[in-house]
């Protein structure tokens, strides 16, 4: 399997950026690792692994993001609004830095976002924002409304980051239509605390008009074998 270690010094962060690929062809995943997680975290906790077979054959190519969720929503030291705005600085950077660089390595056309727990969070939250560039929206075990994180606390970077606030006064037809012609599948187990925050965001969407498929699994199902088991049941392809 391809592996491919990548830095850069971002400039919209002002920092420097690192990344790994794996595989080398095939639709184009996003990969977000969970809360305050590293780029590596998906090889390390075994998701990689679990998607070998697509990714030795070319169905499927990983871009292994660093969130810097300890500079935004998990800075607890710093105002909300300059988290906010910090987060705000690094969507910017996925979408003027982290996807064109996606395209420059594969000229697929189909982009995945993907995360599990905080990482659905920014997994839905590029997708829904960047449709244009977005084809399928996975979240597992996902949070989805950020004001729990910033107390109630709300502005602008906090709205235009916060998919249970822009959704319903979205009102672009352009807009609208590339959001329906989205595939959003978020994953939760019943007994997951998390479970209304996946309820809550499906209904926002499909009251839009924005289907989206809501799976309801059995028990806690938030740790990484169920994980293995749910990505590899939505991601679609040869299975």
């Amino acid at each position: 399997m391809h592996r491919e270690y990548v830095s850069w010094h971002s400039p919209t962060l002002n920092r420097e950026m690192e990344m790994l690929v794996f595989g080398h062809g095939g639709a184009r995943m996003l990969a977000f690792p969970t809360s305050k997680g590293r780029f590596y975290e998906l090889e390390d906790f075994g998701m990689v692994g679990a998607l070998r077979d697509h990714l030795e054959n070319g169905w499927l190519q990983m871009f292994c993001v660093e969130a810097i969720d300890w500079e935004t929503w998990y800075c607890w030291w710093a105002h909300p609004g300059g988290r906010a705005y910090r987060y705000a600085q690094y969507d910017a950077y996925l979408y003027n830095e982290v996807l064109p660089f996606t395209r420059y390595k594969n000229p697929n056309p189909f982009m995945i976002t993907f995360g599990m727990s905080f990482g659905a969070y920014h997994a839905m939250n590029f997708g829904l924002k960047h449709p244009d560039s977005v084809g399928r929206i996975i979240g597992l075990s996902g949070l989805y409304d950020i004001r729990s994180m910033t107390g109630g606390y709300t502005d602008e970077n906090v709205y235009y980051n916060n998919p249970p606030q822009f959704i319903p006064n979205e009102h672009d037809p352009n807009r609208l239509e590339q959001l329906r012609r989205l595939d959003i599948i978020m994953a939760t187990g019943r007994e997951d605390k998390l479970i209304g925050s996946a309820r809550a965001m499906s209904g926002i969407l499909w009251s839009k008009g924005i289907g989206n498929a809501l799976r309801e699994w059995d028990g806690w199902s938030h740790d990484w074998p169920y994980w293995f088991k749910m990505v590899r049941m939505y991601v679609g392809g040869h299975d």
